[in-house]
């Protein structure tokens, strides 16, 4: 379903100072949805198509979703701290959105660079229920800390990415899977941001938020 699009752009506290954010609010009892942006050092904002088009994908379902950009983007303060400091941003945004959506499930999506710092702090919060990964930068980053991780975990990757190898994204799929709680979706002909293959993002991104949206047989989320 499509909704009219209430979008507030505001700041939210850092650990470093304000983090420029674009919030919108979704419907009651939804998810609440924070988006990460690929590398601030090549260019990756909030306002970055891919996660453009993954808000949209969340915001269509009913689910509240927040980008912000990382240290040291556009009007966010502070400045590239290697991984470490934009994982805390993506810690401190999660911690807004709980805040904010207080009862609500709270899931965490990344695009690139940003599936690193928003999983490092997603892996450290209890709170977050459900994960998504577009394109995760596994040659670029390690994502080691993710094994033994239970909860579920949504992962999209072109097989003509032309940034990260989509072998490697398999290999690191297999290596961090437990008991099956990785979805690992291959998207045949995509390059790593999706041109040809906006469609089909938004398709597999559409049907597994459903998916985590409706109950399972025990009843659990």
């Amino acid at each position: 379903m499509s909704h009219v699009i209430r979008q507030e752009r505001l700041f939210i506290p850092g650990p470093v100072g304000r983090l420029q954010a674009l919030h919108e609010p979704g419907e009651p009892g939804r998810p609440a949805v924070v988006i990460c942006h690929p590398h601030p050092l090549f260019g990756g904002t909030m306002r970055n198509k891919v996660v453009y088009w993954m808000a949209r994908a969340f915001g269509d379902a009913g689910c509240a979703t927040l980008r912000f950009n990382f240290r040291g983007v556009e009007q966010s303060d502070g400045a590239w701290d290697e991984g470490r400091g934009e994982t805390r941003d993506a810690a401190a945004a999660l911690d807004w959105m709980a805040g904010r959506h207080a009862g609500a499930p709270l899931w965490l999506a990344g695009f690139s660079f940003g599936c690193y710092a928003g999983l490092a702090a997603a892996r450290e919060d209890a709170r977050v229920a459900r994960m998504f990964a577009v394109a995760p930068a596994v040659n670029h980053w390690d994502f080691s800390f993710m094994r033994g991780e239970t909860r579920p975990v949504v992962v999209i990757a072109g097989t003509k990415d032309e940034i990260v190898p989509f072998q490697a994204v398999r290999a690191a799929v297999r290596a961090i899977e437990a008991d099956g709680n990785v979805r690992f979706h291959a998207i045949e002909g995509a390059g790593h941001f999706f041109p040809e293959h906006q469609a089909e993002l938004q398709r597999i991104l559409r049907e597994e938020i459903a998916a985590g949206l409706s109950p399972r047989p025990d009843g659990s989320d």
